[in-house]
């Protein structure tokens, strides 16, 4: 029963993994469930500032500005929680929940971040999706609707990783969140490029990504 709940989920997780075939993760999610828990971590667990301070103190022995390693840290965590899910929503239409609560983080044999993965595997998506009406696929009303509803929802995890980061090396809202929109402007422009999807529509969806989150009230227009 649960890999026909999860049929589309896997359909997505599987075009993820083609995206960058000699590098499979980068994009795609794992099903927590069904993974062993080694080198695995909840952010929302109470031990994510032990588990960022140790990804800080790693760049920081190859990198000597604690602005610069703090930078890097948060590109990473932005990617785990923005630049995986941008890749669904931008090429199908499609997005699992980037909330602070659903979110995992796996790491290297050298503690670098190599993977994501979600305790919840439902997909939001749109209307005429071919996966509508399957069990743990919920459809949302438009495209403006699954970009603010994947903003909101992102919004939670970002922010908690912006707290914890500030605990490693100073970096103001205005610098975090202008990271956020430039993961989310240079996504759109490649993320096609890998899919031979459309441009266009790429675009368009990234743009109301941007607007979700300076509607939230969340500066990811600033330069970055």
């Amino acid at each position: 029963m649960r890999a026909v709940e999860g049929a589309a989920f896997d359909d997505t997780r599987a075009r993820l993994r083609a995206l960058t075939p000699d590098a499979p993760r980068v994009y795609a999610v794992a099903r927590v469930e069904e993974e062993p828990r080694r080198r695995w971590w909840r952010l929302a667990g109470e031990d994510r500032g032990q588990r960022v301070g140790l990804l800080y103190r790693r760049v920081l022995e190859d990198v000597v500005d604690p602005r610069i390693a703090v930078e890097q840290v948060a590109g990473a965590l932005i990617h785990v929680v923005v630049g995986r899910v941008l890749a669904p929503f931008l090429v199908e239409g499609r997005a699992w929940d980037p909330g602070l609560e659903n979110l995992w983080v796996h790491q290297d044999s050298d503690g670098g971040i190599d993977w994501a993965g979600v305790a919840d595997d439902t997909l939001r998506v749109l209307p005429g999706d071919p996966a509508e009406g399957a069990r743990g696929v919920v459809v949302l009303p438009c495209e403006r609707a699954l970009a603010i509803w994947t903003a909101h929802r992102a919004v939670t995890a970002l922010s908690a990783v912006h707290r914890t980061l500030q605990g490693c090396a100073p970096i103001d809202g205005a610098r975090y969140w202008s990271l956020v929109g430039r993961a989310v402007v240079t996504g759109a422009a490649q993320l096609p490029l890998l899919a031979d999807s459309s441009r266009r529509v790429s675009t368009r969806r990234g743009q109301q990504l941007l607007d979700a989150f300076v509607s939230a009230g969340f500066p990811v227009r600033g330069l970055a």
